[in-house]
């Protein structure tokens, strides 16, 4: 049985890594805060539409969504950022990160299950586990469907 799966590691805050496997990945973009069309009444972490390929994609700081601080106010932002495509069941989401690190080859048989004491409470609900890395740091294993389908975004779609 094949166990190991292709993941995106990216920032996530100051220390912490993240990945999401590459199944739900539609496309990795940069995108520069101009060309956000920010939508009042939104949830902080709810940026804005960008338009993509023709289509409206909302796009998420993926940080203050998980509690981290926003991206949107650090004081060296970027005007250009990652963004990443997230895809389920027809439904797109963008997430902007700080940074992209690497494609990964993770076992999810040495997937941790997540408890919710060691992480931000925000964080829980989209955690699917969590890996060790050969450093001994956490890598945080987010769940792709579960962002897609958080309340915050299709209440207003």
């Amino acid at each position: 049985m094949k166990t190991k799966e292709k993941f995106l590691s990216f920032n996530l805050g100051v220390r912490d890594t993240a990945v999401i496997s590459l199944q739900h990945i539609t496309e990795v973009l940069q995108v520069s805060l101009p060309e956000i069309c920010s939508v009042p009444e939104m949830p902080s972490s709810v940026l804005g539409i960008y338009n993509w390929r023709g289509e409206m994609l909302w796009l998420i700081d993926l940080e203050a969504m998980l509690g981290y601080p926003p991206i949107s106010q650090r004081p060296n932002l970027l005007s250009r950022m990652m963004g990443i495509v997230l895809e389920n069941k027809g439904k797109y989401l963008g997430l902007l990160v700080r940074e992209l690190i690497d494609i990964e080859w993770l076992d999810t048989k040495q997937m941790k299950p997540a408890i919710s004491e060691l992480f931000y409470p925000q964080i829980s609900p989209c955690l699917q586990g969590y890996f060790i890395n050969d450093l001994e740091e956490i890598i945080l294993s987010l769940d792709a469907t579960t962002i897609i389908q958080a309340p915050m975004w299709w209440i207003h779609n």
